[in-house]
């Protein structure tokens, strides 16, 4: 199968979320911890940030404020405690592109993922990779 890759998205913090991004067609540079993600953009063209904004070495948005301050225009998908009113309007007051609730859907996900990096329609993409892997099946 051949991909066509639109774009390099730093993940981190998104543990399983991550895995739902595989039908898109981007490639996944995934981390757990903010000190890893940070040595990636010397070695990397990142495109994109979908980062938890409470991250274990970066707690209270530490990590996306320090890339927003650095990469002003890069384009940052902000994943938010459920419920968290204050998670929120702090990642709407560095500029993140999207914030949303940790608790989404995948489908919505990946929606957003794709609207954000202006990959087209995400059912045209999805219904691609399913028939690609059923040719690889055979």
């Amino acid at each position: 199968m051949i991909v066509l890759v639109k774009a390099n998205v730093l993940a981190v913090g998104l543990g399983d979320k991550s895995k739902s991004l595989r039908q898109l067609p981007i490639r996944v540079i995934d981390f757990s911890s903010s000190v890893e993600a940070r040595g990636s953009f010397k070695n990397e063209e990142i495109d994109s940030i979908i980062s938890h904004w409470d991250l274990p070495d970066g707690p209270d948005g530490n990590f996306l404020k320090l890339i927003r301050c650095i990469k002003p225009d890069l384009p940052i998908i902000a994943l938010v405690e459920p419920g968290n009113t204050g998670q929120e309007i702090s990642a709407r007051s560095i500029g993140a592109n999207v914030v949303i609730s940790s608790d989404v859907s995948d489908e919505y996900f990946r929606c957003v993922v794709a609207e954000v990096l202006g990959l087209g329609d995400v059912e045209e993409i999805e219904q691609i990779c399913a028939a690609a892997d059923e040719v690889k099946e055979c």
